[in-house]
């Protein structure tokens, strides 16, 4: 039975890393078509969250047999449980993915930035595909190095972020409402997406060091407060 129990475990892991695999892949489309208004590659992204979607309940409904069937305790209880919040942290990373491409689809043949701001977006699509591939590792490998390097990217989005902001609060800001609405929500969600990421690589911290990263705990928050989350 603990033979299965461990075997049923390994595939909860395998199958976080695959949907982290699909998250990534979904942001580095959503990038494509943010940058180029590509509105079918847009499309693609929107249609495909379906199957992150599909994946998170797959792994949490594993998780929850786990827990009701096997009882685990001390560091598999922990796994099992950060398997879940890791799940549901890694769905929202593929709903942001998902409403960079629903803005790309809303504003064709147009793009979605002012050419102003596309170097600022771009920086920070490029950011939060980097993470994005760095949770993917450290989900497969558990090497805590990531972390740090996870971290660092999320502060220079945090940093772009609070740029765009500046900018669209400027006096000689003078782009339509819609444009500044959608500039808004576009830096949100690249924001939101790294601060998820931030999240996941918190609680596998944890999981290996048995210590916690309090930054988990400031993204959950913000994330409780937002709208988009």
């Amino acid at each position: 039975m603990r033979k299965i129990f461990q075997e049923d475990l390994q595939n909860v892991g395998d199958l976080l890393v695959e949907i982290s695999q699909y998250v990534s892949a979904a942001m580095t489309d959503a990038r494509s078509a943010f940058e180029t208004a590509d509105v079918q590659l847009a499309e693609e992204v929107i249609a495909a969250d379906r199957r992150i979607d599909a994946m998170q309940n797959d792994i949490d409904e594993r998780a929850i047999d786990l827990l009701a069937l096997q009882g685990p305790v001390a560091t598999d209880l922990r796994t099992v449980v950060g398997a879940l919040r890791m799940s549901a942290s890694l769905e929202r990373m593929g709903d942001l993915a998902r409403h960079i491409a629903q803005l790309v689809r809303l504003r064709y043949p147009d793009q979605v930035t002012p050419e102003a701001l596309r170097p600022t977006f771009e920086k920070m699509a490029q950011h939060a595909i980097d993470i994005s591939e760095r949770v993917t590792e450290l989900l497969r490998t558990r090497d805590i190095a990531l972390v740090a390097q996870i971290t660092a990217l999320n502060e220079q989005i945090n940093e772009l972020h609070a740029s765009v902001f500046a900018t669209l609060a400027d006096e000689d800001w003078d782009a339509p409402a819609a444009t500044t609405a959608d500039c808004t929500l576009a830096s949100r969600y690249f924001e939101r997406f790294g601060d998820h990421g931030v999240s996941v690589a918190a609680k596998v911290h944890y999981l290996v060091t048995g210590e916690w990263d309090s930054r988990g705990d400031e993204d959950q928050a913000r994330s409780a407060i937002s709208p988009v989350q």
